[in-house]
């Protein structure tokens, strides 16, 4: 990122809107919204203000609007900082955006590159940037109020309050390292071990989440199975409410995984429908069934079907794929002559018993992602920090040779800080800010 660059872009979602918004930021950012708003003065910072927007070369009126001025440091990115609040057509947004292009210094901005921006200026450490990636891309009331939980710098404090122990800690062995032959306070190293053995405990208390704060992020997956034609894609329609997979009474019609996204109170599900598991000839189906056994494995719940209309009772094979922490479902009540003896009694084409079985899916959601602390993992690249944080920290505790010690505790500070982006970060950036979008 070449210093000294003013950029621009759109702030707000490409397509037609009542209003757009154009950001600029950089140290030509004021010569910018000068020369837009017909050479004027610069509007009082942080006070809206009317104006109309002109084509700096050929003095053409191209819209009217709002600009908004932040000069630096009290700005987003901590620089100077320009707004323009047009009308939201494309051809005034085309038009607003070749009128920037063409000033000297200005270009149009990388994706994630004002947050970034934002982050090197020191306004926000890498947990709040990721919170702030997390909120744009929220789409249920739980992911936004974790990710505003996150922006807000709830991790980043964590983090750094155990870091500022381990510096703190890593200070006083350095000094007995350093300074033997002065009048210091004997035992400095079995003092600090306490200290060193408390973040340890904190830290996998932290860990241990049971990933609830990434699933919460990404969705929670939920499968279901079952045995050909027993209405697996009839209750993936009629939970997502539309078709989204194919129902055909010829069994085998499902060959391949058929998603679909929930929310369910809140809480962001990813609900799969499968191949109906049987033996067969077919490599195609065959492949079908392996693909649904293997997302079974890994999904965070089974919700597995028996047509209760053939057998009241489900078999032992339904039964054991359901096992203690699955959710069985007999299907088809409405062509049953009698109530069905296990599971959950729906009907896929009826409706009946599906306000039940939302609610028991409900709240296996809320099992599998809320969280009981102001702040929780959402992220690998966390977990991991945290781990080699760990490690060193254990490390540190086996030895007893004060030198190795200290250097296992800065070690630990360094993983620590590399999570809020304190220290040694370049390799990690752009896989931070590689799924912004533009104008952010």
């Amino acid at each position: 990122m070449p210093a000294g660059d003013t950029i621009y872009a759109l702030a707000t979602a490409p397509g037609r809107a009542g209003v757009a918004v154009l950001r600029v930021s950089g140290p030509r950012a004021g010569a910018a919204l000068a020369a837009v708003m017909d050479g004027r003065n610069l509007p009082v910072p942080r006070r809206a203000h009317l104006t109309s927007f002109v084509d700096p070369v050929g003095g053409e009126i191209l819209d009217r609007g709002l600009v908004l001025w932040f000069p630096a440091p009290d700005s987003f990115t901590g620089e100077d900082v320009a707004e323009l609040h047009g009308h939201g057509g494309p051809a005034v947004i085309t038009a607003l955006l070749q009128a920037l292009g063409r000033l000297p210094g200005c270009r149009l901005a990388r994706a994630g590159e004002f947050t970034r921006r934002a982050f090197e200026n020191g306004k926000m450490d890498l947990t709040q940037a990721e919170g702030l990636a997390d909120l744009i891309a929220s789409e249920t009331e739980a992911q936004r109020r974790q990710a505003q939980r996150q922006m807000s710098g709830a991790l980043g404090r964590l983090y750094e309050t155990w870091r500022s122990d381990l510096i703190g800690a890593l200070a006083h062995l350095e000094a007995e390292i350093d300074f033997p032959d002065e009048d210091l306070p004997g035992g400095l190293l079995a003092r600090q071990k306490p200290v060193l053995e408390r973040l340890v405990h904190a830290m996998s208390v932290h860990l241990d989440d049971d990933h609830r704060g990434e699933r919460l992020r990404e969705g929670c997956q939920m499968v279901i199975l079952g045995a050909p034609n027993v209405g697996k894609s009839s209750l993936l329609n009629a939970l997502a409410q539309r078709d989204a997979a194919i129902v055909s009474e010829q069994a085998g019609t499902t060959r391949d995984i058929v998603e679909v996204h929930l929310n369910l109170g809140g809480y962001p599900v990813i609900l799969a429908d499968t191949a109906g598991l049987r033996e067969s000839n077919n490599t195609v189906e065959a492949e079908g069934v392996r693909r649904a056994r293997a997302l079974a494995e890994r999904a965070d719940l089974r919700i597995v079907l028996y047509d209760c209309s053939a057998a009241a009772i489900a078999g032992a094979e339904v039964l054991n794929l359901a096992g203690d922490d699955g959710v069985l479902v007999a299907n088809k009540t409405d062509l049953a002559a009698t109530a069905p003896v296990h599971g959950l009694p729906v009907s896929s084409k009826t409706g009946a018993g599906l306000p039940e079985l939302l609610s028991c899916l409900e709240a296996a959601a809320k099992l599998q992602m809320a969280g009981s602390g102001p702040a929780g993992l959402t992220r690998l690249r966390h977990r991991q920090g945290l781990e080699d944080c760990q490690s060193a920290l254990r490390r540190g505790l086996a030895e007893t040779d004060e030198e190795l010690v200290a250097e296992d505790v800065r070690l630990a500070a360094r993983h620590l800080g590399r999570i809020t982006g304190r220290v040694d970060v370049e390799d990690i950036l752009d896989v931070v800010f590689r799924d912004f979008c533009i104008g952010k």
